[in-house]
């Protein structure tokens, strides 16, 4: 907290505005999916996460993958995505515009892109402020994954 003696510069410690256009593809890549990075510890001084937005072209899927001990949440933008996970991705669901996932550390997962014509967009936020990626190529998915209903 500031006092008389140490007052904080909030020009320089206060808000960050970061535009639309000024996102970075500089994050690690996973195979199907457009990340982008809006805010991090190095690109705006972040000491608690990691935001920013990803795509998903219409009919197609990511690479398994998780982002080790970093909680996610994913805001679904625009379109509907499906969302599978586990040790063989063993279980699925479905989230639309408006919606949210929440997805815990170490959770192998893959995102899904519903739709034959629309791109699937999402906002990202993670408990940690860079990007962890831990590409999953050898995880061999189930052929029919356990439904599991909207909470």
């Amino acid at each position: 907290m500031p006092d008389s003696l140490n007052p904080i510069d909030w020009r320089t410690r206060g808000i960050k505005h970061v535009a639309a256009g000024a996102k970075s593809g500089d994050t690690p890549e996973t195979l199907g999916m457009n990340r982008e990075v809006a805010i991090s510890g190095a690109r705006t001084g972040s000491v608690a996460l990691w935001a920013g937005t990803n795509r998903i072209e219409p009919n197609s899927r990511t690479g398994a993958h998780h982002h080790g001990a970093l909680e996610s949440v994913i805001y679904i933008i625009s379109g509907t995505a499906h969302m599978r996970w586990g040790d063989k991705l063993e279980f699925i669901t479905e989230a639309r515009a408006g919606d949210f996932f929440l997805v815990p550390p170490y959770v192998p997962h893959q995102e899904i892109n519903a739709s034959a014509t629309e791109v699937l967009h999402c906002a990202l936020v993670r408990s940690g402020t860079e990007e962890v990626v831990v590409n999953l190529p050898d995880l061999v998915a189930v052929d029919e994954p356990e439904w599991i209903a909207t909470r």
